[in-house]
C-alpha cells in the first residue's frame, strides 16, 4: 500500500514502505527498522488513497533483503525534539546581527507610519463622525423595535387581529421603557460633555484619544483598514495529497475509479527551500514527458502560477518523477550580483556559474568544448546573459578572447582591455574598418583550428591522449594552443553586410566554427534577437545550419513558441519548454537547453556595466601578471598568428573578378598583408597555390593571355580542403 499523510512532516516510522522488488515491508514505529510484511502494519492517521500495487504474496513467501543506498534507507526512530534553551538569534556571535535586523525592520515600521500620520488622523476623524451617526442610526432602531414590524405583518397576512394587537401592544410598551433608557443615555452623554468641557485641555485630549479610535472602528467600512500594513506577509498553499491528486487527474494524467490508472506517491510530502516537493508515481505506460507536456494542467490544477511549479526527472524510474510547487513566484525575485565581482582568478575547465534555478540552486555551464547561443527578444538581458560567460572567461588569465558586436552598443566596449581582436558595429574608425577585423579574424581562427587538429595528431600520446586538446597543452605557450573564446553580439548582422560575395563567406566560416572549433579548443559565444529570416538564399540556408548547430542554447522571453523552438532547438516547445511564456517583468530570466538532462528555468546573476568594468580591470591585470595580454589589449596590431595562402589569395579578387595573373596576385597580397607577404613574388605565389590543387591557367588582362588562377579554382581548393578536415 502506498500513502501519503496530509501534513508534510509524518512521524517517522508511521509510513509503509513498498521494496524496489516487491516484497512488502513496515517501518518500526519504535526502531526504524524493516521487518516483514506479516508484522503488523503501523497507523496512518490520514490516509486519501490506498492502493494496491500488486498482489499479496503466498503464505510461505519469504521476505527478500534489499540492500538500499544510504539516502534511501528508512529513518531512524523518531526523538523528541528540544528546542534550543537559547534561541539561536540571542546567542552570542548572533546578538549584533540580531539586534540590526530588529532594529532595520521596526525602524522602517516606524518611519513608514510616521509619513502617513496626518492622513491616518484625517481619516480617523472622518470615520469618528461617520460613526457617530451610525450608532444613533443603530440606538433608534433598537428603540422603534424594527423588527416586529415583520411579524405583525405576518398576522395580517394570517388574518389574525388579536395576534395583531397582542403584538402592538408589547411594542408600544417596548418603546415606552427603550425610550427611557435613550433619554437617560442621552442626559448622560450632554452631563459627561458638559463636565468634559470644564477639565484641562490635557484631560480632554486624553478623552479623545479614547473615544474618537471608539467611533471611527463603528464608522469605517468592514474590511477596510484606517491604519495600512508597512510589511506584507506572504501567503503560501499548503500541498497535502488531495490537491496533488486533483491536479494530476484533472490534468488527464490517471482516474482515480481504474485500478491501473490511479497516480501513486513513492514519498511522503516534505518541505525544501521555499517549497514542497514529492515522488510522483504516474501509472503504467505514463511517461515524464507527458507529466512535462502537461505542467499547465497541473498547475491550474494545483491553483497556482505556472512558474510555481518544477518537474525533474527521477533517475530509477520513466514514469516517475519529482514535483516541487514553491510557495511563491520564484522567478520574481531577482538572483542578485554575480560572485564574479569577488575578481578572483577563474578556471576555463571549470563550470561557470549563470544564476539560481526555480529552486534557488545553483546553475553552472562548462563553456569548454561547447557552442552556446543566446536569443531573446530586445531588452530582455540577452547582452547581459553573454556578458556573464565572457566575464568568467576574462578572468581566466589564460583563455584568448576575441570579441565583436553587430549592432555597436557600449555593453562590450570594456572588453577592449583584454580582447587579443575585437570590433564593434560597422562603422569606420581610426583603427580600421571593423567588418574587416572581424573578416580576418574568422578567417585566423579556421586556419588556427585546422591547424590544431594536425599539431595534436602529431605530439605523443603521453603529452596528448586521445589526439585532443588538455589543459596542460592549452596552458604551455611552446604548444601556441591556448583555449579561445569567440564572442559575436547580434551575429545576424554579419550575415548581412551588403556584400553577397562577402556574406557567403562569412556564412560559410561562421558555420566552420561553430561545428569543428569548440573539440579543438575556441568556445563559440553568439547572441541573437533575430534567430530566423536572416540572409536569402545560400545565405539563408548557412545562417541555419549555423543556428541549428549550437549545442547549447539559452533561451530568454521571446515573442512565440516558434522563435522560442528556433533559440532552444527543434522538439523544444513539443517536450513542454516555451519561452515565449515567461513574463515581461521577468528580466535576466531563460531556459537553459542542451547542457544536462534538464532544462532549468534560470535567473542570471546580474552584471551591470560598472560591475564588468571592474571586473574586466581586474582581468587584465591577471592578464599582465601571467605574461598572457595579447592583441589588441597589448596595443598591437591585428595581426595573424597561421599563414593561410588560399584564404588570403580568394580576398584578394575583386568585384566580378574571375582570375588573377600570378604577377597582380602576389602585388596585391604584399599590399593588403605585409606581414606575411611583403618581399613575396609571383612565381612564389604559383608555388604556393600549384601545390595546393590551384592550377596555373592562361588569364586574360589589358589584352594580353598572363598566366595565373581562377577565383573559382581557388574556391574549389578551399572547399575540397575543408571536405578533407571535416
Amino acid at each position: 500500500m502506498t500513502h501519503l499523510p496530509n501534513e508534510p512532516d509524518p512521524p517517522h516510522g508511521d509510513t509503509p514502505v513498498t521494496s524496489l522488488n516487491g516484497a512488502k515491508v513496515a517501518t518500526l514505529p519504535d526502531a526504524g527498522q524493516l521487518a516483514p510484511a506479516d508484522a503488523p502494519p503501523a497507523k496512518v492517521s490520514d490516509t486519501s488513497y490506498e492502493i494496491e500495487l500488486d498482489d499479496a504474496p503466498p503464505d510461505d513467501a519469504v521476505p527478500v533483503a534489499v540492500d538500499l543506498p544510504e539516502a534511501d534507507q528508512p529513518p531512524a526512530a523518531a526523538k523528541d525534539t528540544r528546542k534550543p534553551i537559547i534561541p539561536a538569534g540571542l546567542r552570542r556571535g548572533n546578538r549584533a546581527t540580531t539586534l540590526r535586523l530588529a532594529a532595520g525592520r521596526y525602524g522602517y515600521v516606524a518611519a513608514f507610519h510616521t509619513v502617513r500620520a496626518p492622513l491616518y488622523l484625517a481619516k480617523t476623524l472622518w470615520w469618528a463622525v461617520v460613526g457617530i451617526f451610525r450608532l444613533v442610526g443603530r440606538q433608534m432602531r433598537w428603540w422603534w423595535v424594527s423588527d416586529e414590524y415583520l411579524l405583525r405583518q405576518q398576522a395580517a397576512n394570517a388574518n389574525d387581529p388579536a395576534m395583531w394587537l397582542k403584538l402592538l401592544k408589547e411594542a408600544k410598551a417596548t418603546r415606552r421603557w427603550r425610550g427611557i433608557v435613550l433619554f437617560v443615555q442621552a442626559v448622560a452623554l450632554t452631563v459627561g460633555a458638559l463636565l468634559a468641557a470644564r477639565l484641562p485641555l490635557i484631560w480632554q485630549l486624553v478623552i479623545a484619544a479614547g473615544l474618537v479610535p471608539f467611533l471611527a472602528h463603528h464608522g469605517r467600512p468592514a474590511g477596510r483598514a484606517i491604519v495600512a500594513p508597512a510589511l506584507v506577509t506572504r501567503r503560501y498553499r499548503r500541498l497535502n495529497s488531495d490537491i496533488v491528486l486533483r491536479a494530476y487527474y484533472s490534468a488527464g494524467l490517471g482516474h482515480p475509479d481504474k485500478p491501473n490508472q490511479r497516480i501513486e506517491f513513492g514519498t511522503a510530502m516534505a518541505r525544501e527551500g521555499n517549497g514542497s516537493k514529492v515522488l510522483v508515481n504516474l501509472p503504467y505506460g505514463k511517461t515524464f514527458a507527458d507529466a512535462v507536456n502537461a505542467r499547465e494542467k497541473i498547475a491550474s490544477g494545483l491553483d497556482v502560477a505556472l512558474a510555481q511549479v518544477t518537474i525533474s526527472r527521477d533517475p530509477e524510474s520513466h514514469r516517475s518523477h519529482w514535483l516541487w510547487v514553491a510557495d511563491s513566484d520564484p522567478l520574481a525575485t531577482a538572483a542578485g550580483r554575480t560572485p564574479l565581482l569577488a575578481c578572483k582568478q577563474t578556471d576555463i575547465w571549470q563550470p561557470a556559474p549563470l544564476g539560481l534555478d526555480e529552486r534557488g540552486h545553483l546553475v553552472t555551464l562548462l563553456m569548454l568544448w561547447a557552442s552556446i547561443l543566446v536569443g531573446a527578444q530586445p531588452r530582455q538581458g540577452k547582452s547581459f546573459t553573454a556578458r556573464l560567460l565572457a566575464l568568467y572567461a576574462a578572468l581566466d588569465p589564460y583563455v584568448r578572447l576575441d570579441v565583436f558586436d553587430g549592432k555597436g552598443s557600449p555593453d562590450w566596449r570594456k572588453f577592449a582591455l583584454v580582447a587579443h581582436s575585437c570590433s564593434f558595429g560597422f562603422t569606420m574608425t581610426r583603427d580600421g574598418d571593423p567588418l574587416e577585423v572581424f573578416v580576418q579574424t574568422l578567417r585566423d581562427l579556421k586556419a588556427d583550428v585546422q591547424s590544431r587538429y594536425q599539431r595534436l595528431s602529431e605530439l605523443p600520446v603521453d603529452i596528448c591522449p586521445e589526439g585532443k586538446l588538455t589543459r596542460q597543452i592549452a596552458r604551455d605557450p611552446q604548444y601556441g594552443m591556448p583555449v579561445r573564446l569567440v564572442i559575436i553580439d547580434e551575429c545576424q548582422e554579419y550575415f548581412d553586410t551588403g556584400d553577397k560575395e562577402l556574406n557567403k563567406e562569412i556564412a560559410s566560416l561562421l558555420v566552420f566554427l561553430v561545428k569543428v572549433a569548440p573539440a579543438a579548443g575556441v568556445i563559440v559565444l553568439d547572441a541573437t534577437q533575430k534567430p530566423g529570416g536572416v540572409g536569402t538564399n545560400d545565405v539563408a540556408t548557412a545562417f541555419t545550419s549555423f543556428r541549428d548547430n549550437h549545442q547549447v542554447r539559452i533561451a530568454l522571453r521571446t515573442g512565440s513558441w516558434q522563435v522560442s523552438d528556433l533559440v532552444l532547438g527543434s522538439g523544444a516547445y513539443s517536450e513542454g519548454f516555451d519561452s515565449s511564456t515567461l513574463l515581461p517583468s521577468y528580466k535576466g530570466v531563460g531556459l537553459l537547453r542542451g547542457a544536462g538532462d534538464d532544462t532549468p528555468t534560470v535567473r542570471f546573476h546580474l552584471a551591470d556595466a560598472e560591475d564588468a568594468e571592474k571586473i574586466l580591470l581586474a582581468a587584465r591585470k591577471l592578464r599582465e601578471h601571467a605574461g598572457t595580454l595579447s592583441g589588441m589589449a597589448a596595443g598591437q596590431t591585428a595581426i595573424r598568428e597561421v599563414r593561410d595562402v588560399l584564404a588570403d589569395a580568394l580576398t584578394v579578387f575583386q568585384g566580378s573578378e574571375t582570375g588573377l595573373p600570378w604577377a597582380v596576385l602576389a602585388a596585391r597580397l604584399s599590399e593588403r598583408i605585409p606581414e606575411h607577404y611583403a618581399d613575396t613574388t609571383g612565381e612564389a605565389i604559383s608555388a604556393q597555390l600549384r601545390a595546393l590543387g590551384v592550377p596555373s591557367v592562361d588569364i586574360k588582362r589589358d589584352g594580353k593571355a598572363l598566366k595565373g588562377a581562377r577565383k573559382t579554382a581557388v574556391t574549389a581548393a578551399i572547399e575540397r580542403r575543408d571536405t578533407t578536415a571535416g
